[in-house]
């Protein structure tokens, strides 16, 4: 059995702030900008003046797409280019990936494995790795490998409830929805390299 090394998966999280600043992050990049509102310019009809400008005794208008109208344009609606992205350090996004994981730890949810083999690519072979270790099929499992090669892939994108990622793809999002975290005794020194490179 393989040691969890105690900077990675033991640290002492109170204060989930980081942790909370990473993974609204990681929703805000993924998000998408398509939405997008027709302002009175782009709507069609309109262009004749509704009534005169004077003597009717209502307000003044000169066409029915104004924004206070019904089907009128919408002002200061989406325009498709927003941008959602927000920005964190690479030093706070590896100390948030830690905190997650030290945090999952402490509740028995890391599991370390010798190693994923899965020499035909199948997903019976992924099944008996998840029963050997005891965990459920209807788990959230994130699985930690140090290849993701063509069998790998094929032995884990069958199942729904199982994602596979290589050390440098961990992120504060998957960590945190995941049941139970699995990694392989190989994964473990490139996980300590990866987040534990800068402070060498």
């Amino acid at each position: 059995m393989a040691t969890l090394d105690k900077d990675i998966f033991g640290l002492s999280v109170e204060n989930h702030e980081l942790v909370k600043l990473a993974y609204d992050a990681y929703l805000a990049n993924s998000r998408s900008s398509h939405a997008k509102t027709l302002k009175r310019g782009e709507v069609s009809g309109g262009g004749k003046k509704p009534w005169k400008q004077k003597g009717t005794g209502r307000a003044r208008f000169g066409s029915t797409r104004n924004p206070i109208w019904r089907h009128g344009g919408v002002a200061f609606g989406r325009t498709g280019e927003e941008n959602f992205a927000k920005k964190l350090s690479k030093s706070a996004k590896r100390i948030a990936v830690r905190q997650a994981l030290s945090m999952k730890n402490a509740d028995k949810a890391v599991i370390a494995i010798e190693t994923f083999a899965c020499p035909k690519g199948k997903t019976k072979e992924t099944i008996e790795m998840l029963k050997a270790n005891k965990i459920n099929e209807n788990e959230n499992v994130l699985l930690v490998v140090s290849v993701k090669d063509e069998l790998v892939l094929r032995a884990t994108r069958n199942m729904a409830n199982l994602k596979a990622v290589r050390p440098s793809y961990l992120n504060v999002f998957d960590i945190m929805n995941a049941d139970k975290v699995v990694v392989t005794e190989k994964a473990l020194p490139m996980i300590k390299d990866w987040l534990m490179g800068e402070e060498k």
